[in-house]
């Protein structure tokens, strides 16, 4: 299966924001579901149907106009799915950011159920002056199973520069992805970027997770966990910090 999908938002010119696109294909549906109280929109990613499946190529793109606030959350969590001999699934989300706009990315967590192959690619470009706050959690395997392989692959730029380039992989194709020097046998990881000012100082958040400055204007904050939960427990407080940049 191939999808696309695409927003767009822009300043409406009276402090809110208004989407001048939003497009989807079964199974990367968008959905606005509310707004905040100054007019800054709210939208959904409905899963349209099962998966993604070996062989899946989706691809979602975003872009935050000028002055624009755009929160993007999902309905629940994506399961990467095995299917019939084809190549990695595979979905791609672009971003783009700009000057004096805001993008806050929530979605609920990966799972990579037993054999899956899927590849997800994060690509984000905010402008300076732009402020960001990207979420991405992973599950390494439903309850009681070990997980298929997934890689993920993430490059997120301010004014032109990389702020943080990260490439995890996990599964039978990658030995020790379980041990010390990556998860150390936690089943669940989590990372939040912050890009723009009034950031949290660099601490722990939590008995495995840390605070960590990036060079520019920005923090990493990440979590492993036996589960989703332990994981939750360190990065959720962040996302609802008033020093994370949320106008408004």
């Amino acid at each position: 299966m191939r999808a696309r999908a695409h927003i767009v938002a822009e300043s409406d010119g009276r402090g809110g924001t208004r989407l001048a696109v939003l497009h989807g294909e079964s199974p990367l549906l968008l959905r606005r579901t509310g707004r905040r109280g100054d007019g800054r929109p709210i939208v959904h990613l409905v899963g349209g149907a099962a998966g993604p499946l070996r062989g899946d190529d989706l691809r979602l793109d975003i872009e935050v106009g000028p002055g624009a606030w755009l929160e993007m959350l999902s309905v629940a969590a994506s399961l990467a799915l095995p299917g019939r001999p084809a190549p990695a699934s595979r979905l791609t989300v672009t971003a783009t950011v700009a000057a004096g706009a805001t993008l806050r990315w929530l979605p609920e967590p990966l799972i990579a159920a037993a054999g899956c192959d899927h590849v997800a690619i994060t690509r984000v470009a905010v402008e300076a002056g732009g402020s960001l706050l990207w979420r991405d959690d992973l599950v390494c395997g439903r309850h009681g199973e070990e997980p298929g392989d997934v890689r993920a692959d993430a490059l997120i730029s301010y004014a032109g520069t990389t702020l943080y380039r990260h490439e995890l992989t996990v599964g039978p194709r990658a030995p020790g992805w379980d041990g010390a020097a990556v998860l150390g046998g936690g089943q669940a990881v989590g990372t939040l970027v912050a890009a723009g000012s009034d950031l949290p100082a660099p601490g722990i958040a939590g008995p495995n997770a840390a605070v960590m400055p990036l060079a520019g204007p920005g923090i990493l904050a990440t979590a492993v966990g036996s589960d989703i939960r332990e994981v939750c427990r360190a990065l959720d407080p962040l996302c609802r910090s008033p020093l994370i940049p949320v106008p408004g």
